[in-house]
């Protein structure tokens, strides 16, 4: 069994979904050697999440932010942790809603998504820094 762990530093998003699948695939090409295995995808973060959805209309996107901007909107007189601006205690709401890791199957060396399956980054924060992701790929040789 085959075990590579890289991190990945994406550059600042703005407030939103974005796809990031391209990214984790160029940060690990390692991906290629495993025949039968698995991606752990993790984000080393409070205010921002990981889930995977539809890769192709962009409106999709949209849809997610303004959901869950309405599922968990800011500025509620109960919430105390408001020290870094009104979308902060959201924000954390929000990663622990959507999660803080993916796992896809590898199989031949590719992802094994579905044909209209992407992985996002949930950004949550107004004004995000740079997100650190730890990307894991573990699984059986391919020659």
């Amino acid at each position: 069994m085959k075990f590579f762990q890289k991190e990945l530093k994406l550059q600042a998003y703005s407030r939103g979904f974005h796809l990031i699948t391209k990214n984790i695939l160029q940060a690990i090409p390692e991906i290629s050697q495993i025949k039968i295995g698995q991606l752990q995808v993790f984000i080393k973060h409070t205010s921002a999440s990981l889930t995977i959805n539809e890769n192709a209309d962009p409106t999709v996107r949209l849809d997610f932010e303004s959901h869950m901007n309405g599922m968990v909107p800011e500025n509620q007189s109960y919430y105390q942790h408001t020290f870094e601006g009104s979308d902060d205690m959201p924000a954390h709401i929000k990663a622990s809603l959507m999660g803080t890791s993916v796992q896809i199957p590898i199989t031949d060396g590719k992802l094994n998504l579905g044909i209209w399956q992407g992985i996002y980054l949930c950004e949550h924060r107004n004004r995000a820094s740079r997100r650190q992701l730890v990307l894991t790929a573990f699984g059986n040789e391919l020659f």
